[in-house]
């Protein structure tokens, strides 16, 4: 092979390198600045009545699921910020909102890296690792059950979001519930796991708004969404 083309095919790898860096995104806190362990209780033993009561509550739902309440759990699985649309509007999209979007992938970004030390720290089995009578919806995982990420993430992607738009904060708060009630559709959590979320999320946006660049993210999400929305 030619050097010219040795060397075009070489410039072309490390760009695409130093471009899948550069997108790589950053979280706004990670755990050693909020470490959730400190903050939140151990869960139920795997054998207490607490476990078997949610445990039988997940059957009961699993045997009485709708189609359509499958369709939506399994939806609801992907996280994102679109996910709320259906109580934003049809213009809250990525293409019309990119400081919206930036915003939001970091505050994902920083839910997972908090959340997943907690999830480590805790290792709650999840349901179906405990009664294989549960059968989940999506792709089995191994990671701890305390607290629902999935769950945390909805509450503090509502919180955000009720805080560039409060006028629509309760119907957002309303939306994320039923994110959250979807995980235990799905079989992937205890309800106990998706209330303790409500509490991780809250300490989250706490430490999230005393960061400066979260601020400025902030404001620029803010004004462009509520411009986009038609708000004042």
């Amino acid at each position: 092979m030619h050097k010219s083309v040795i060397a075009l095919l070489l410039f072309t790898l490390t760009s695409s390198f130093a471009v899948q860096a550069a997108q790589e995104t950053k979280p706004f806190i990670t755990s050693q600045e909020l470490d959730l362990t400190k903050y939140l209780p151990a869960p139920p033993a795997d054998d207490s009545a607490q476990t078997k009561a949610e445990l039988k509550e997940l059957l009961e739902i699993q045997a009485t699921r709708t189609p359509e309440q499958e369709k939506a759990a399994v939806a609801d699985a992907e996280e994102n910020v679109w996910r709320f649309a259906d109580v934003m509007g049809p213009d809250f999209t990525a293409a019309k909102l990119p400081k919206t979007a930036a915003l939001f992938d970091r505050i994902i970004a920083t839910e997972d890296v908090v959340d997943d030390h907690a999830k480590k720290a805790f290792n709650r089995p999840r349901p179906y690792m405990l009664d294989e009578q549960i059968h989940p919806l999506l792709k089995k995982s191994k990671s701890g059950s305390w607290p629902s990420g999935h769950s945390t993430v909805g509450y503090l992607m509502a919180t955000v979001l009720g805080d560039l738009v409060p006028e629509k904060r309760n119907a957002l708060f309303a939306r994320a519930s039923v994110y959250a009630e979807n995980r235990l559709v799905a079989g992937f959590h205890y309800r106990s796991d998706t209330v303790m979320s409500r509490t991780g999320a809250a300490l989250i946006a706490q430490k999230m708004a005393e960061q400066p660049d979260f601020q400025t993210e902030f404001d620029a999400a803010k004004n462009e969404l509520r411009a986009q929305l038609g708000l004042k």
